[in-house]
């Protein structure tokens, strides 16, 4: 193979006098991988997105049925009647589009609705919403952190969030993942060099690990040193907390957080994304967040089914019920076979590989048992923990989760992962 052991970061610089010189040897990688069945992204879904989908397969050119492990469709609300029903009716009466950006002429009844909903669940004043998760968090982290500031971030926190402080203009500085002793060095050090404001960023549940951060730890260290809170609950909404409400509600610490971002692209199983807090922070970022200001608004259908979803996370906790068992089941037996699954704590799983090659392979086999798994390689994770991520689904039946343990065994026994 021509390309064996490059990655993506090797295309990402190739100074050339063309701008479009780096997008050929690109190209050739990428029809090589296809070439060795290795290309498993951008797979194309023939029905909806639920425990079980139908794909073209890329390598065949045929239509298959896999077992999808790679949504973040946890409460399988893509598809809940309610949810349809939310959006069928929000069609019908307002239109396909909203047909201005929000501080103009496209601000629905139903916006506004969404918003209290959000703010209501996240136990805050007022929310807005965005068009999607990646801009509430780069809108909302430029909007607040300026020249003088330092934004001070998890170091596996999504990119969203880190895109976010490059185009503030503040201060970015990280600390080592959920280290409490690292975040307060960082803390001291900012001290020291005085900044104005400073704003600590945590994913509430970290998109690659599946664990969850320690929120009342950072809570403690955030008051000792004067510190603002920003959460992103993208893959805690509707999963972690007694009703599903996200990491506060599962600390006992709703309203104690000063930003709680997030998408409406998972659990909620729609689009768009969101901040909640105070009435006077969220009136600023109506009009200092740049991915609000200059975005049209979220389609009425879009809006609707998110309405529905929330409805259905607070009236049918037999979903989380069920999401949590098939998590349970999942983690206890991957272990046992003895693979390892880092520090997994909710419905994304990573099965830890390490070795990009072997990966390739796994990836491989998997996809042609019928499993639909992510696999995630460097740049993304460092190449020593590159590894396939599941995402489970409380929908997933108990024949979906032994198929996939089974094959899971089969190939890790064959590569010696466990």
């Amino acid at each position: 193979m021509k390309y064996q052991g490059k990655n993506l970061s090797d295309f990402l610089e190739l100074p050339d006098r063309d701008i479009f010189a780096k997008t050929r040897p690109f190209y050739e990688f990428t029809e090589e991988l296809i070439n060795n069945e290795y290309h498993h992204w951008s797979r194309i879904l023939t029905s909806p997105s639920e425990h079980r989908v139908k794909i073209l397969d890329r390598y065949t050119n045929e239509e298959r049925e896999m077992i999808m492990m790679a949504s973040n469709n946890y409460l399988g609300l893509t598809t809940h009647p309610a949810v349809v029903e939310g959006a069928r009716k929000a069609l019908e009466k307002y239109g396909a589009g909203a047909g201005s950006v929000p501080l103009l002429g496209g601000y629905l009844e139903l916006h506004k609705e969404l918003e209290y909903k959000l703010a209501k669940m996240k136990g805050c004043e007022d929310a807005v919403v965005f068009s999607s998760g990646y801009a509430s968090n780069v809108g909302c982290v430029s909007a607040l952190v300026r020249k003088n500031d330092v934004a001070i971030n998890d170091r596996l926190n999504h990119a969203s969030i880190i895109d976010g402080c490059s185009l503030s203009g503040g201060t970015l500085r990280t600390f080592k993942h959920n280290d409490l002793d690292s975040l307060e060095k960082v803390l001291q050090s900012s001290e020291k060099q005085g900044y104005n404001g400073k704003l600590i960023i945590v994913d509430g549940v970290f998109s690659m690990d599946g664990d969850i951060t320690n929120l009342p730890g950072i809570k403690a260290l955030a008051d000792r040193y004067h510190a603002r809170i920003m959460i992103d609950e993208a893959h805690a909404t509707g999963v972690i907390g007694p009703n599903g409400r996200g990491t506060p509600e599962h600390f006992k610490m709703e309203g104690q957080i000063d930003l709680v971002a997030g998408t409406l692209s998972k659990a909620l199983a729609g689009v768009g994304g969101f901040v909640a807090s105070s009435k006077e922070v969220v009136n600023y970022l109506r009009f200092y967040a740049r991915s609000h200001m200059f975005s049209t608004a979220l389609p009425p259908a879009t809006v609707g089914a998110l309405i529905a979803g929330i409805d259905v996370i607070q009236n049918e906790p037999q979903l989380r019920k069920r999401l949590w068992s098939n998590i349970e089941y999942m983690t206890s037996n991957l272990k046992r076979m003895g693979f390892n699954l880092g520090n997994a704590e909710t419905a994304i799983i990573p099965i830890i590989i390490g070795d990009e090659d072997i990966l390739k392979k796994v990836s491989r086999e998997v996809h042609q048992a019928g499993i639909f798994v992510n696999s995630v390689y460097y740049p993304a994770v460092p190449k020593k923990l590159s590894r396939l991520r599941l995402s489970l689904m409380a929908t997933h039946t108990q024949e979906d989760l032994d198929d996939t343990l089974a094959v899971l065994e089969r190939v890790g026994k064959k590569y010696g992962l466990i």
